[in-house]
């Protein structure tokens, strides 16, 4: 006896598996590219915040150093008073310059005339006003812009 022959398997299965398995394998790496892109673009944002970290905490210090130095040092308020407020001691000289404007490039500058010459006159009173603890260096006064006795400006 023979026997039966089996019946005939039809072929049909093996390509649908294999493009599956192509497209699932597409799928997984356009995944890990996307991921690496965003592990690559998390670490440089990372890198730039720990610069910023570490500039806020520099320029934190700097700061803390002033606040004491201001706190704790007559001269730096001095300096202080003088370089921002325009303050200054009496009996100190002043002189005021005129501000640099740039020439105008039509009209050529004409040379100024010189400053009268003005005897110097007593020094007058001014109040003064006390920026530091009173075992501080003496006291700054405000400078002001106006010219005494009808002068130059900056002669006292």
């Amino acid at each position: 006896m023979i026997p039966p022959e089996a019946p005939v398997r039809s072929d049909s299965f093996r390509p649908v598996l294999g493009a599956t398995v192509v497209l699932v394998l597409a799928l997984l790496a356009i995944a890990a590219l996307k991921s690496n892109r965003d592990l690559q673009a998390a670490r440089s944002r990372e890198r730039l915040l720990t610069g910023k970290i570490a500039a806020t905490l520099a320029e934190s210090e700097r700061l803390r150093v002033r606040i004491d130095r201001l706190r704790h040092d007559p001269g730096m308020l001095e300096k202080l008073a003088r370089e921002d407020l325009g303050m200054a001691r009496p009996g100190d000289v002043i002189i005021e310059l005129p501000e640099a404007t740039p020439p105008a490039a039509a009209a050529p500058a004409a040379p100024l005339p010189p400053a009268p010459i003005v005897p110097p006159s007593a020094p007058k009173p001014t109040p003064a006003v006390s920026l530091a603890p009173p075992s501080a260096p003496p006291a700054v006064v405000p400078v002001s812009s106006s010219s005494p006795a009808g002068g130059p400006p900056g002669r006292e």
